[in-house]
């Protein structure tokens, strides 16, 4: 399979506007460079006050007019209503997530987002978690050489992917010890484990996490290059935290098991829902399971969400 971005055409000026936070823009850029490899990317400022007044204009009219402008983050949204304006309505806008104001002509809201009267609203759709960058065309090249380097004798890989607390779950001395039970048992059967944390990990559980490292686990330092695209390349297999929307739907873009791991809960809406999109995931449409102690071999048809949008997207700049 060829990866998308080398059958993308370079044609179409899009332009990806985003607060500078990795998590929306890398959903921006994934539906983007379906269109064009490089897409221009507008950080929302989050200066105030005089330092608002230093910062840089987001955009002038003399730049090339873009023909899509796609979005994600509530900040972004008065932005690109300004930016459709000033180029006379032209540019086609799509805001991946449920917007706070109205105006965009595609809107993709995550299915645990999702509320019936939104079916109403014909340019509206839902979408499976978040779109994303990862494909496994992008993947296939690493593996080989990422196999060696974390199982050279040819054992199965675990990618262990945690995250941070974020108002649903919290890393405490409890979720640690989950994660590290898991970690051992599938020692204890056999598998190679690779662990990354995230942006958002505390150091208290990049500690927790290190004691860990030994011939059988290797665990990112967060000090070297960050070694996530090798272990989703190399892994057979994935076990991640709940606490992550994106990372479960850039796994299941690999058409690898994947697993999650709970965590030690914050009983409010926001663990509604990150639950609710669990149960999605896994009780609806089959694509997870939850760690119950192993990991099995599944099938499932690898999800790929992001060229799904911009086919929507596509029909409507009437794009072949």
């Amino acid at each position: 399979m060829q990866d998308k971005a080398m059958t993308t055409s370079n044609t179409t000026c899009v332009w990806a506007v985003a607060e500078s936070k990795a998590g929306t823009l890398t959903q921006c850029l994934g539906v983007g460079k379906e269109f064009h490899r490089e897409p221009v990317v507008k950080l929302i400022s989050r200066a105030r006050g005089l330092r608002k007044l230093f910062e840089p204009r987001l955009f002038r009219k003399k730049e090339q007019r873009p023909e899509l402008v796609i979005s994600c983050g509530f900040r972004a949204e008065p932005a690109v209503l300004d930016i459709k304006a000033a180029y006379g309505g032209k540019p086609l806008t799509v805001h991946l997530q449920r917007p706070r104001i109205e105006g965009y002509d595609l809107v993709f809201v995550s299915r645990h987002d999702w509320v019936d009267e939104l079916k109403e609203r014909p340019n509206y759709h839902s979408m499976v978690g978040v779109p994303h960058q990862i494909t496994w065309a992008r993947l296939a090249p690493l593996r080989d050489a990422a196999r060696k380097r974390f199982s050279p004798d040819g054992r199965p890989i675990a990618a262990v992917f945690v995250g941070g607390s974020n108002g649903a779950y919290v890393y405490d001395d409890r979720t640690h010890q989950n994660i590290k039970r898991a970690i051992e048992q599938l020692e204890k059967e056999g598998w190679r484990i690779v662990v990354s944390v995230s942006r958002r990990s505390e150091d208290h559980t990049q500690q927790a996490l290190s004691a860990l490292n030994s011939e059988n686990i290797a665990v990112w330092d967060r000090r070297s290059e960050n070694p996530y695209l090798d272990y989703m390349a190399a892994a057979d297999a994935f076990l991640i935290a709940k606490d992550s929307i994106t990372m479960p739907c850039e796994a299941l873009a690999t058409g690898k098991p994947v697993f999650t791991l709970d965590l030690s809960p914050v009983v409010g809406p926001r663990l509604d829902k990150f639950e609710r999109y669990h149960r999605d995931l896994h009780e609806t449409l089959r694509l997870t399971r939850p760690f119950e102690g192993k990991l099995e071999s599944y099938s499932y048809e690898p999800l790929d969400e992001t060229r799904r949008i911009a086919s929507v997207i596509r029909s409507k700049l009437n794009r072949p």
